[in-house]
């Protein structure tokens, strides 16, 4: 069953829109967000999307994006909510005006995103997967109280120092010379004070609530798994590239085992990009928007980029 959930009438037949071959959609993570994100996409769509998402993860979202602070959309929990509801809205925004990308790529959380984009989970099945993930990944991260770093000016032998580190881990893998790592405070503690040493420009630890995509978020799989099992899937005609292996999947089964494998795998984001084909010219971001572009503007040429940060400024797309 192929499901669209962006169109007005969502008995319509899906095939009325055709896809845009040259077009990637991007569905960043949850460190793009801010307080006050979604204050200028305020629409009857925006509305509709909120109440879907707030009734099914148990949470008042347009709370959480228009009378946030930058503190209070900082926890793990909420700011995976908050961020995916504003993905699915720029999405919608972007069918509605006649845009339908056929590649859709997300960076961690953003996969949840791009999931329900190609019609293989509901709004409300992501935003209740996402509800277990985000408490899940909470409570792993009080019980290991780790962090993040990012690392910048690396080549491959200092990313290959890093195997010599104790207690840290790639996370997220962003370019050649931009990775983020995982670990416990003595973990990173022994990074910051010898990063130059290790070959790495620049160290700066990030303002995260854990050491996502590490070992660390073991203990939150098992009800991630639960959760995964229990939902009804879709089929899609989209192109979905995956986070862990940098591969095209649009199966149910493959992806119940990416999310997943996600928690505790590296997010190979420099890969999958690389993975898109070169008939694809033109990326754009869903809010919370830009960085993403920023990222793959270093990874490949593309004639076109667009990071709409409000309604406006999306419904000015031309392709």
């Amino acid at each position: 069953m192929i499901r669209s959930h962006c169109y007005r009438n969502e008995m319509s037949d899906p095939a009325a829109l055709a896809f845009r071959d040259d077009v990637v959609a991007l569905f960043p993570g949850q460190g793009s967000l801010s307080g006050g994100a979604g204050v200028e996409w305020q629409s009857p769509r925006f509305w509709e999307i909120l109440a879907r998402v707030s009734d099914a993860a148990r949470l008042d979202v347009a709370k959480l994006l228009i009378g946030s602070t930058d503190e209070d959309v900082v926890r793990t929990d909420r700011a995976q909510i908050a961020t995916f509801a504003l993905s699915i809205v720029g999405y919608c925004d972007l069918v509605d005006r006649g845009i339908r990308p056929r590649y859709l790529l997300g960076h961690s959380l953003g996969e949840f995103s791009a999931l329900v984009a190609s019609g293989l989970l509901t709004i409300e099945d992501g935003a209740r997967l996402i509800g277990v993930r985000g408490a899940a990944m909470a409570r792993a991260a009080a019980a290991s109280e780790g962090s993040m770093v990012a690392l910048m000016g690396g080549d491959d032998g200092a990313r290959d120092a890093l195997s010599g580190l104790t207690d840290v881990w790639m996370a997220n893998i962003n370019g050649t010379g931009q990775i983020v790592v995982s670990g416990t405070r003595a973990g990173l503690d022994d990074l910051l004070a010898r990063h130059k040493d290790l070959g790495w420009r620049r160290a700066t630890p990030l303002p995260v609530g854990g050491a996502f995509h590490s070992p660390l978020m073991a203990p939150a799989q098992d009800e991630l798994d639960k959760a995964l099992a229990s939902v009804e899937w879709g089929t899609t005609d989209a192109v979905l590239i995956s986070n862990v292996d940098a591969r095209v999947h649009v199966t149910a089964d493959e992806w119940r085992e990416l999310l997943s494998r996600q928690l505790t795998s590296p997010v190979q984001f420099y890969d999958a990009t690389l993975a898109l084909p070169e008939t694809v010219t033109t990326t754009i971001e869903m809010p919370p928007s830009g960085v993403l572009t920023g990222l793959t503007k270093r990874m490949r040429p593309f004639e076109r980029q667009f990071a709409p940060t409000n309604l406006l400024e999306l419904e000015a797309i031309e392709l």
